[in-house]
């Protein structure tokens, strides 16, 4: 290892000061000024990545004086200052772009048609929707009311009224006066009265 290596020098020590200054090639950019010119300092807006080089005492003097904004008015400095929050990047005010264009025109037709141009193959907005009507859970039958409803030739999901029909259409059939006084289908008629009062008395008619 060679300890007067400059690489070593810089980085184990403090690098020394005139071995700095005679490194550096470029002249100080201050009117008439004669030292290397060590410092970089920027050299204004609109020439970003440019750069003055300035020995040490005038880059201090440069940046006290130094103003980016300097030759902007006011408008100018609020509109920067507005721009950096958005990182100078482009944007536009919602609704004037082409999406926001199309979200308006989406807007405007749903006020204009209720449904909002949602599709209904079904007419079901059209129509209006009508829930189909509930359906009277069926009443579980006995073994003695599913023998009534059998005497009656009935299925046992009849209302009231069909039951009360029913009955008296065959008492007109069995009755002895329609039969020309014969008895014998009394056996007959005394089942369907039978079974037509067991009913009532369930709550069937």
């Amino acid at each position: 290892m060679k300890l007067d290596s400059k690489i070593f020098d810089r980085i184990r020590i403090k690098p020394d000061g005139d071995a700095m200054l005679k490194e550096s090639t470029t002249q100080c950019s201050w009117a008439g000024c004669d030292r290397p010119g060590t410092h970089k300092a920027p050299k204004g807006r609109n020439r970003e990545g440019e750069y003055h080089h300035f020995c040490i005492d005038h880059v201090r003097l440069y940046n006290k004086s130094y103003n980016y904004f300097s030759g902007m008015g006011d408008d100018a400095i609020a509109a920067y200052q507005k721009d950096s929050l958005t990182g100078h990047r482009p944007t536009w005010t919602m609704g004037v772009n082409s999406a926001g264009e199309k979200r308006e025109n989406v807007r405007r037709t749903a006020a204009s048609d209720w449904t909002g141009g949602i599709r209904d193959p079904f007419d079901m907005f059209e129509r209006g929707f009508k829930p189909p009507p509930e359906e009277t859970p069926k009443r579980h039958l006995k073994t003695l009311e599913r023998k009534a409803f059998d005497t009656l030739d009935l299925e046992g999901g009849e209302a009231a009224e069909a039951i009360k029909a029913r009955y008296k259409q065959l008492v007109k059939l069995y009755h002895p006066d329609a039969n020309g006084g014969d008895r014998g289908s009394e056996d007959r008629l005394r089942e369907i009265i039978q079974a037509y009062n067991f009913l009532k008395a369930a709550g069937f008619c």
